[in-house]
């Protein structure tokens, strides 16, 4: 078997239409004067922002034409995604669409029509997976009782202050389910929200014990397992657009300040012990954009394969450590600047913390690496 494996790598028109049109508005709507305005507010992000956002069609991009989508498939999402990564642009714009993923993937484009159909038209979703903050957890422990009612609670529910819908993975009957939970039927103490490093995200905690759950918001069956796997795919290709993105900003900021900050009479950036660290990053970035395109390449509207997952899983590994390696070296550079939260190299070093752990991190991605490519 070929380590090399499948190296298909190709990029659309639709895409870099998409990445032109994303990299425009996010420059003009989501400077870092505007990034930092929102970090202290409730939601992360500005409200108005979202509605051009929707006006725009993001959040249908990948969504049938039936559900009211553009019906062009999770590859074109990656460059409106690395867009937003790289004006540190915090949204529900990822978790919508992760969400609208599992439902389409497991539920079906017929039965879900009217739930995605409210999200392509601007419906904030998000998934709660998490019951504790190991990825690599199988076990579930939100269940559905007799009654139909919910019993348990979820961790690091990204965006859950924000969503209007919830998708929750549960335990039904000993398999995998999944449940549509509305914010309405949520009690008024039932989300609890997490103070992240990364002050552009936001999380929380949700208490779904106690709701009641209709037979039609119930997903059952073996669709269920098959797109909870590509759910975690998805999430880290996604997770990995938006930290290329970001690494590249980074690099930007590192480059600005190497040109013009004079350190013994001359210009920082002529020093060799600089030079070479902003190079490495330089094209850890284009190699982050080879994986994360190479990726897209593979997906397609059945199940991800065995290419697909590891093309996911190899630009997640090297997207994460490229920020965060990027974001220390924007700390250091900057002296004692870059360690005061004024310092703009601290959103990113922030950021490289946060996605390294979203969907699992570099070790956990190349432990299963191992066995797809050396097994």
């Amino acid at each position: 078997m070929s380590v090399i494996g499948n190296t298909a790598l190709s990029f659309s028109e639709e895409q870099a239409m998409l990445l032109d049109v994303a990299r425009e508005f996010c420059r003009k709507k989501s400077p870092i004067a505007a990034v930092r305005a929102q970090l202290e507010t409730g939601s992360g992000y500005d409200p108005a922002l979202w509605d051009e956002m929707v006006a725009l069609g993001w959040t249908g991009i990948a969504l049938p034409e039936s559900c009211g989508g553009s019906g062009m498939g999770m590859a074109t999402v990656v460059p409106v995604v690395e867009a937003m990564g790289r004006a540190m642009l915090g949204t529900p714009l990822i978790s919508t669409t992760l969400a609208a993923q599992l439902l389409l993937r497991a539920g079906g484009e017929g039965p879900m029509e009217s739930v995605l159909a409210d999200i392509a038209a601007g419906a904030t979703a998000t998934v709660a997976l998490l019951e504790n903050a190991d990825w690599g957890e199988s076990r579930i422990t939100c269940t559905l009782d007799a009654g139909g009612v919910l019993q348990g609670s979820k961790k690091f529910v990204a965006d859950a202050t924000a969503a209007s819908l919830f998708v929750v993975v549960i335990e039904h009957h000993g398999a995998p389910a999944l449940a549509i939970v509305r914010a309405g039927q949520l009690s008024g103490d039932a989300i609890s929200p997490h103070t992240l490093i990364d002050q552009t995200r936001r999380s929380a905690s949700v208490n779904f014990g106690g709701v009641a759950v209709a037979e039609g918001d119930l997903i059952t069956g073996g669709a269920v397992v098959t797109a909870l796997r590509d759910l975690y795919l998805l999430g880290a290709l996604l997770t990995a657009a938006e930290a290329t993105g970001s690494a590249a900003s980074c690099l930007d900021t590192i480059v600005d300040y190497l040109k013009t900050r004079k350190q013994f009479g001359k210009l920082i950036g002529s020093y060799q012990a600089l030079k070479h660290p902003t190079v490495d990053i330089l094209t850890a970035v284009d190699s982050g954009r080879s994986f994360i395109y190479h990726a897209a390449t593979l997906l397609g509207e059945g199940p991800l394969d065995r290419d697909a997952e590891i093309a996911c899983r190899m630009a997640k590994a090297h997207a994460t450590e490229t920020l965060l390696y990027a974001g220390d070296r924007a700390v250091q550079f900057h002296g004692g600047m870059g360690f005061t939260y004024e310092c703009d190299a601290q959103l990113y070093i922030r950021r490289a913390q946060w996605s390294q752990q979203q969907y699992g991190d570099a070790q956990h991605h190349r432990k299963r690496l191992a066995s797809l490519l050396l097994d």
